[in-house]
């Protein structure tokens, strides 16, 4: 996970009773659902515009996810190309009223720039 003290806050989650599995963790789908979220509003805003999910690459869970637990998914930009953007994503917890935190999961998502025809464009340069 990345310790990058100017990385970003996207979301802030509270898992719901209905997001546990028989194991009385959070589904491991419910978390990547989070990530992708974060990671299209961070790659939205670098493409100005529609983004889609083309790759999830190097997903790692470290800790499973907790009923009461604060989650928190971080998202930063990795690297760039032409059409797309690969976003570094970390989810840690905040548990027992934010005595302890937790790293969670943490994994590079790939998004590709789209057109008003839902086709590859490239990224407005900088």
């Amino acid at each position: 996970m990345t310790t990058d003290p100017h990385r970003e806050v996207i979301l802030r989650v509270v898992p719901r009773p209905a997001d546990i599995n028989s194991n009385g963790h959070i589904f491991g789908g419910w978390v990547l659902s989070q990530m992708d979220i974060a990671g299209g509003i961070v790659a939205g805003r670098i493409a100005q515009g529609a983004v889609a999910t083309v790759a999830i690459e190097s997903m790692k869970f470290i800790s499973p996810i907790l009923m009461g637990d604060l989650v928190s998914v971080y998202a930063q930009e990795e690297k760039r190309g032409r059409t797309s953007v690969a976003i570094r994503i970390d989810v840690v917890a905040t548990r027992g009223g934010g005595a302890e935190t937790v790293a969670l999961t943490s994994g590079v998502f790939t998004f590709v720039a789209l057109d008003e025809t839902h086709r590859p464009r490239p990224i407005p340069g900088d």
